[in-house]
Formats: structure tokens, C-alpha cells, sequence
């Protein structure tokens, strides 16, 4: 490379470091995330450089505003880059228990998280049988509360977390036929009974789907385990089954993010 070429580089590479250093400055705050003031004093740049630095993290996913308390936190994009540069996360840490599920349903399965009010999918597996209902890509968001994944997210929070999350998706629940804050109330109420979530059709018409939560040994919601197929794989008797599945894999799933210290990473996103 030539003098010009990389005196030509350097603004580029300045702004990258820049970028590194407002992550590294947003990694040390809490699950609540920092106040623009905070993040300003601590990075050592002005307050209009440090805002855009965060609206272009934001843009790319690798930060996250809560619409609330306008702080800012590490978002999911970062979460899904580790994940493809080969680094452990909790999508690679869920993989072979998806594989299992997988082989026993032959259903398609999934793996979800929260960040503040969105549920993310950042695992799925495609099961052996035929007839294939792929509701949900890696990477897909959806408000809390909306699909069986999103909804065992949901159900078992604390009340005070649920109120929250009911409150910012107020708007985004009018994107999906059929829901509202009633509508996941009431939702949330039978999966707290039944202890588990299950969506009968209401996202995709034609397909059924029950989700689990999955806890660490602390007992908090770290991620939730789904599984999705046509009505008649998911109905009848045959949901106990899956039900009781699931729940075993939740289990061991819960276990292994304590484990290898990973929970840490999923609660910080939960907020």
C-alpha cells in the first residue's frame, strides 16, 4: 500500500477506533444501560461525536437505546457477530440441545432471548418432518409476548418487567393480527397457569407452537426454547409430550448457560 493509500484510510480507521472505544465504554455499564451525559464524560469525546457514534452503533445493532429511559447498552447485533466469528454464545452454547430436540420432535425448534422489550431468535434447528413451518429466522425480533418463544420470554418475568414491556409494545402489537396488551394479558395469565406458552395458530394460520423458559441456578429467565409445526403435530395429547420435552432440555440448557458463565450476558440484555 502507498503513502496516499493510507493517509486516504485514516479517517476510516479513526472512526473505527472511535467505535471500539464506545463499546468498550458501553460494556462497562449495567443492565440499565448509560445516560448520554455518562457516556460523553467516560469516552472523552464531545457530545455530538459520541451521539453519533451511538446512532450509528444503534443503526448497526451493536447498541441499544432503551425508548424509555433514553440510556444506551451493548445491543444483540454483537451478540450474533460473535456468533459468526466462531465465539461461544448462547445460540452456540443452545445448539446441540436444538439438535436433540430436533431429532426427538422432528419438528423445527428454536432458541430466543430478550433485549429490553424484543424478543430475538438466535438459534433454530429444522426438524426431519416433511412439512416445514420456518415462523422464525435467526436474527428475526418480535415485541415480547408475540409467538410461543417470545411469549415464555414474556410469562415468566417479573410482574414489574411484564408491566414495562407491556407499556413499549403497546404500538408494535397493532403490526400482528390479533394482538394487543388485552389479548398478551390474557396470554400471559394461561402460560403462567399452564407453565408453559402456547400459540394455536393466531402468527401463522395452519401452525401451532408451544415455548418453555429457560432459567439459570439463579431462577432468573435467561432464554426461552420453542417448537413449531402444523396443528396436528401440536394438539391433543401429543403437546403434554412435547411440553415435558422441552422443559428437559430447558433444564439442561439453563444449566449449561450457569455453568459457562454465559447467563450473565443474556440478563444483561433483558434488562
Amino acid at each position: 500500500m502507498n503513502t496516499e493509500s493510507r493517509d486516504n484510510d485514516l479517517p476510516a480507521v479513526k472512526t473505527i477506533d472511535r467505535a471500539a472505544r464506545m463499546l468498550w465504554v458501553l460494556a462497562r455499564g449495567d443492565s440499565e444501560g448509560l445516560p448520554l451525559g455518562v457516556i460523553v464524560q467516560m469516552s472523552g469525546f464531545g457530545k455530538g461525536t459520541t451521539h453519533r457514534l451511538l446512532a450509528a452503533l444503534v443503526e448497526a445493532g451493536f447498541a441499544f437505546q432503551d425508548p424509555v429511559t433514553r440510556h444506551y447498552r451493548l445491543g444483540s447485533g454483537l451478540t450474533l457477530l460473535a456468533r459468526i466469528g466462531q465465539r461461544q454464545d448462547v445460540g452456540a452454547v443452545a445448539t446441540p440441545y436444538l439438535e436433540r430436540l430436533a431429532k426427538e420432535t422432528s419438528d423445527t425448534v428454536y432458541v430466543s432471548v430478550c433485549e429490553g422489550p424484543t424478543a430475538i431468535c438466535i438459534g433454530r434447528e429444522i426438524g426431519a418432518f416433511p412439512i416445514r413451518t420456518l415462523s422464525l429466522s435467526v436474527g428475526d425480533r418480535r415485541p415480547l409476548g408475540v409467538g410461543s418463544g417470545s411469549l415464555a420470554l414474556l410469562a415468566f418475568l417479573p410482574d414489574d418487567q411484564i408491566e414495562l414491556s407491556l407499556r413499549q409494545n403497546e404500538m408494535w402489537f397493532k403490526e400482528f393480527k390479533g394482538y394487543d396488551v388485552a389479548y398478551v394479558r390474557k396470554a400471559i395469565a394461561k402460560s403462567r397457569r399452564n407453565g408453559f406458552a402456547y400459540v394455536d395458530g393466531r402468527i401463522v394460520a395452519g401452525m401451532n407452537a408451544l415455548g418453555v423458559p429457560v432459567y439459570d441456578r439463579g431462577g432468573d429467565v435467561v432464554a426461552a426454547l420453542s417448537l413449531a409445526a402444523i396443528s396436528d403435530r401440536v394438539s391433543g395429547d401429543r403437546v403434554a409430550s412435547l411440553v415435558k420435552i422441552l422443559k428437559k432440555e430447558a433444564a439442561r440448557l439453563g444449566d449449561a448457560l450457569s455453568v459457562t458463565g454465559k447467563a450473565e450476558l443474556v440478563i444483561a440484555k433483558a434488562g
